[in-house]
């Protein structure tokens, strides 16, 4: 009698289990879908910026537009701080949830605002005065959702599995670049002929992601609070206190640190390697499109990958790994990328850049989650990194291109190796976070 109660203890403590896995990663996906929608729009301007720059900006040299467009891209990067400012004492003050929902309705906003807008030849400078604003807006919710996100995710995460599910949420990140590639190759190659995706088809990817903002809306309003936020609600009143948020300085320091080379890289191979391909490699637009959206499968195998293997080894090595291998090739695989003719040497170059670059963007929510305590983390993750993204990781295009147009593209591919080098630096002397966590400190 006693050996069957046992027996069924067992399997009711199995079940618990698997319940409670079930329950951490719905929670996750949920709480992951702003930075899939987040990244979607991202890279839904950058990837039909290459059809929509003449409806935005006066007609003349095609690089002359890109640059414009890129600079448009980049100003949106400004305001990503007060985005993170703003909506991370938020999610530290009322709860993560709340933060949230705030922030995806405002990624439908600026979707729904470039959508809609009227070209330059219609109403002249005020369709490129309103695409600034749209990007603005933009710029604040994707500040605003990165640090309330990976707070959610570091806090609904099962301790010994969060390099893991910081690797699933990197695959949402990426899954949002994916579904805006794979709607410009349907558009490329099924629907639309190239004169009606830049007379008008370029609208649709916006549109789409002002639906799915809706939707996301609409699903995390379900969304459970975190246990560390509960119990820090009860025994602290610090919630999102900028005296306690400046006093670890030193951490907010390391954030900044940690994330300039990986941004950088990141950036290079998402964001502006559509348009390298097109201006620099020389690929056409379906062999661009095909490149890019397989790399980006590549891309997301690797993450949660990677991410249980920092489980295992410590976020340390998985960073310093990327920043050794960024030092010694991102030079020599970006002029040998730039060199080829091959789209399928171009696919190989690329895959191998995101094995490098997977060192960093696999474990780099988790730990910084884990360099700060519950009553400061959405503040303390959100804040110096969109201050950190705004400086080295939205100005890539537009750097790159400046350095095209000068006539000294070579001087860009020096340009990411230094950034790396200066996290490689940050890396060396940081404590990993595995064995050195705040997680469960509340203040």
């Amino acid at each position: 009698m006693t050996r069957e109660m046992g027996a069924n203890t067992t399997l009711d403590t199995e079940k618990i289990d698997y319940a409670d896995a079930g329950r951490r990663i719905k929670a996750i996906l949920v709480g992951s879908m702003g930075n899939l929608i987040e990244w979607y729009d991202v890279y839904a301007y950058s990837a039909f910026a290459l059809y929509f720059a003449g409806s935005f900006f006066p007609k003349g040299d095609p690089l002359a537009q890109q640059l414009s467009a890129a600079i448009v891209f980049a100003a949106a990067f400004i305001v990503r701080p007060l985005g993170g400012l703003l909506f991370g004492w938020i999610a530290d003050r009322y709860g993560r949830r709340h933060s949230l929902i705030m922030s995806v309705l405002l990624m439908c906003f600026g979707s729904l605002l470039i959508a809609m807008s009227p070209t330059y030849q219609e109403i002249g400078i005020g369709a490129t005065i309103i695409l600034v604003v749209a990007r603005l807006l933009q710029g604040v919710s994707q500040g605003g959702e990165y640090g309330a996100s990976a707070t959610y995710l570091s806090e609904m995460s099962h301790p010994k599995h969060r390099g893991f599910y910081s690797g699933v949420w990197y695959t949402m990140l990426i899954g949002g670049q994916l579904c805006a590639i794979a709607i410009l190759l349907l558009l490329q190659k099924v629907f639309l002929t190239q004169e009606e995706l830049v007379a008008w088809g370029w609208r649709i990817p916006f549109f789409i992601g002002a639906a799915v903002s809706v939707l996301t809306i609409f699903m995390r309003r379900d969304m459970h609070e975190t246990e560390h936020f509960k119990q820090s609600a009860k025994v602290t009143k610090e919630l999102g206190s900028f005296k306690t948020f400046m006093t670890h300085w030193r951490e907010l320091l390391l954030v900044v640190g940690i994330t300039i080379g990986g941004t950088s890289a990141f950036y290079t191979y998402t964001t502006y390697m559509q348009k390298f391909l097109k201006l620099s490699v020389g690929l056409t637009d379906d062999q661009t499109t095909s490149v890019v959206l397989g790399s980006l499968i590549f891309a997301i195998i690797l993450q949660p990958l990677y991410g249980a293997i920092s489980d295992r080894i410590g976020r340390k090595s998985m960073l310093v790994f990327f920043g050794v291998a960024g030092v010694l090739l991102t030079y020599p695989l970006l002029s040998t990328l730039q060199a080829t003719k091959s789209p399928f040497v171009a696919f190989l170059l690329i895959c191998a850049a995101w094995a490098i670059v997977t060192g960093y963007t696999s474990v780099s929510v988790i730990v910084k989650a884990e360099l700060f305590p519950t009553s400061v983390r959405a503040l303390g993750v959100g804040v110096p990194y969109a201050l950190t993204v705004s400086i080295f990781g939205g100005t890539v295009d537009s750097i790159a291109l400046a350095f095209k147009q000068m006539g000294h593209e070579e001087w860009f591919y020096w340009y990411a190796t230094g950034c790396i080098l200066v996290s490689l630096l940050v890396y060396l002397r940081l404590k990993d976070t595995l064995s050195h966590t705040r997680m469960e400190q509340h203040v």
